[in-house]
């Protein structure tokens, strides 16, 4: 494993004139292999040449001065790299305080110490990762260089960029597809190729098997989608271990302190049973003592201390109220139940502070101590929780081993009464599990039994709601059909009588309309419905689009009526509209519909049949003679190449 350890020497990422440099300790393997002050520029490329496992530091503070910025340094690093908060997240501590639990002392005035501190904290798991993006990446493929104005070249040069994307997206697609990744596709087309593809990848961004690169012609753009706020991950260190104290009774008193004397847990409740007191407990951490202010230790608190196979501890003596106050110092506590529990907690860590002094001048530095202390409490020896020898304080000081003292005869024989007795306890524990498992068995075929009708009752009820839904869906859609049947009747009725008082045998029937915009349009559509071969006429065609023009080519009316300029005739020649002129079919308008003259229409029309003959004609030969100019252009540079 690869490590970067920071910490800043001197400036700051918010000030202007002085910019940060900051001492960079690396590690590789467990070893320190370099310590250098490096400024941020070459922090970066020294991480993009190496790609170490982790860059630690201990506040993320020191390398952006906000979320903006922390989410852009974050995209600058490689995708395997991960930025780990050695203070922990959210909630931070100091970097001595995290460093202690890993039996670590360094200089905090010496950057490169602290920097070294936050390097070895993060190498044994400890600290919080930064998370910054989602398990969603974005890889884009687009164009390198805008393409320009361009010459006579240009359509060429266009061609090789834009097939230039389209290759690399479909390299880029075959190792996500290789790499059996789900991703979704979205496509731009351009002229002689793609001018730009995204791919939507349902992944982690250090998962994702494409790199950003930047050609002459395409550029690749991989990026995690962000999340909404910069988040932090707790690292390897999972819940801490603690000392519980329990005050049993009417009303339920519960305290739980760390293994470093610090409160987390103070409450009481006259509702509280044994599985809520349980639960609470597991939430708040890993109980490893669990003491009471009484001995011997109630049987409540004793089902609870089994719960979680803890160490059980009680005073040789009852406390006096006096001496529970003393031991709760200055920890504020609600009422007496309270301050019972968190006394007995208090009781229990004290005992055991003599043993943690002692065990941490012999664990080396570099374990988590949390670990050791417990297995201390659980009657291990420092040879079994470090798998090591480890030395005796006497041979630390003599430098020679002392043996250890041989077992004494009255010791033996309490050993072998204690195994009897323990013998008789787990045969008693192996009869009350045989009953219970049979009550768990019974209890069971209950459930089951109990389970099967009221999943019987629930799929009917679920049935019968479905079909409910599917009626009033059905309702919707009849009343919605019925609407539309009325409109159109009316529009039927509206037009046959506007067709019989405006046309004869000799007549074409014409919708008006007041100009050539989409809101006329939609509105003829909304009183008479535009079908395939109706005739409209327009008034103006001022102020026309090409965005009307595709809606009428869609519609694939007859023919368009109208006084046009030549950019409107070449914009429907173009989209196969038929345009006419008013006088050229005889047209008359009365209000909202107008007539035309049959004969004096079919002649017009065929004249635009040849006019767009001719306009097919005309692009073709633009087709060939450009092709030509083009060969021409190319065989005389080939001549000039040769020659």
């Amino acid at each position: 494993m690869k490590v970067f350890g920071i910490d800043i020497i001197h400036g700051s990422v918010r000030s202007r004139g002085e910019r940060p440099r900051f001492a960079l300790v690396i590690r590789d393997d467990g070893e320190e292999r370099e310590t250098t002050e490096v400024s941020v520029f070459r922090l970066l490329r020294l991480i993009a040449r190496e790609e170490p496992d982790i860059l630690a530091v201990d506040s993320v503070q020191e390398i952006a001065r906000d979320q903006k910025a922390l989410f852009s340094f974050l995209q600058s690093l490689p995708p395997r790299t991960m930025l780990v908060q050695s203070t922990g997240g959210e909630k931070q501590e100091s970097l001595p305080r995290v460093a202690a639990r890993y039996n670590l002392k360094f200089n905090r005035f010496d950057p490169f110490a602290e920097a070294r501190a936050s390097a070895v904290v993060a190498e044994l798991g400890g600290g919080a990762e930064v998370v910054a993006f989602e398990n969603t990446t974005d890889v884009t493929v687009s164009r390198g260089r805008s393409l320009g104005k361009g010459g006579w070249s240009q359509n060429r040069y266009a061609r090789k960029v834009h097939g230039a994307v389209r290759q690399t997206a479909r390299e880029v697609e075959e190792t996500l597809r290789e790499q059996g990744l789900s991703y979704i596709t979205e496509e731009v087309k351009a002229f002689g190729g793609l001018g730009r593809v995204h791919f939507v990848v349902s992944s982690p961004r250090e998962d994702v098997p494409v790199r950003n690169v930047r050609s002459a012609d395409v550029q690749v753009k991989v990026a995690g989608r962000r999340l909404d706020r910069i988040r932090y991950r707790t690292r390897g260190g999972g819940q801490r271990y603690l000392f519980v104290g329990i005050d049993p009774g009417t009303t339920v008193g519960i305290a739980a302190v760390t293994l470093d004397g610090e409160p987390v847990l103070v409450k009481s409740s006259r509702t509280m049973a044994m599985p809520d007191v349980i639960e609470a407990l597991y939430t708040a951490g890993r109980p490893l003592v669990v003491a009471t202010d009484v001995h011997p230790m109630p049987a409540s608190v004793e089902r609870i201390r089994r719960a979680f196979s803890a160490v059980a501890y009680t005073p040789k003596a009852d406390r006096t109220v006096e001496e529970k106050k003393a031991l709760c110092g200055d920890i504020p506590y609600g009422n007496d139940h309270e301050r019972d529990s968190l006394s007995a907690a208090m009781d229990a860590f004290r005992a055991y502070q003599p043993k943690f002094r002692n065990v941490t001048k012999r664990v080396p530095a570099g374990h988590d101590m949390d670990e050791v202390r417990a297995g201390v409490v659980r009657g291990l020896s420092l040879e079994q929780i470090l798998g090591k020898k480890v030395p005796s304080p006497v041979e630390e000081e003599e430098g020679e081993e002392v043996p250890a003292p041989g077992p004494r005869d009255d010791r033996l024989l309490q050993l072998d009464g204690m195994v009897k007795s323990l013998r008789g306890h787990v045969a008693d524990l192996q009869a009350e599990g045989e009953a219970k498992d049979l009550e768990i068995a019974r209890l069971n075929a209950l459930m089951e039994r109990e389970r099967g009708k009221e999943s019987r009752s629930l799929r009917k009820d679920a049935e019968v709601a479905k079909l409910d839904t599917i009626i009033a869906n059905q309702k919707k859609k009849l009343r919605r059909e019925e609407r539309r049947t009325k409109k159109l009747r009316k529009q039927v009725d509206r037009l046959r009588r506007l067709a019989t008082s405006q046309t004869g045998d000799d007549r074409l029937l014409v919708k008006a309309t007041e100009s050539l915009s989409r809101d006329a349009i939609r509105q003829v559509d909304a009183d008479f419905g535009i079908a395939e071969g109706d005739i409209i006429t327009v008034k103006t065609t001022a102020g026309w689009g090409t965005t009307v023009l595709d809606t009428l080519a869609e519609m694939r009316i007859r023919a368009l009526v109208g006084d046009g300029d030549e950019r409107l005739k070449d914009a429907c020649l173009e989209r196969g509209i038929v345009l006419l002129h008013p006088k050229a079919i005889g047209l008359e308008v009365r209000g909202p519909v107008g007539s035309a003259d049959a004969s004096r229409f079919a002649a017009a029309e065929e004249a635009w049949q040849k006019e767009i003959a001719r306009y097919e004609q005309g692009k073709k030969s633009e087709m060939i003679e450009s092709i030509f100019r083009e060969y021409r252009t190319e065989r005389e540079r080939e001549v000039k190449r040769d020659g």
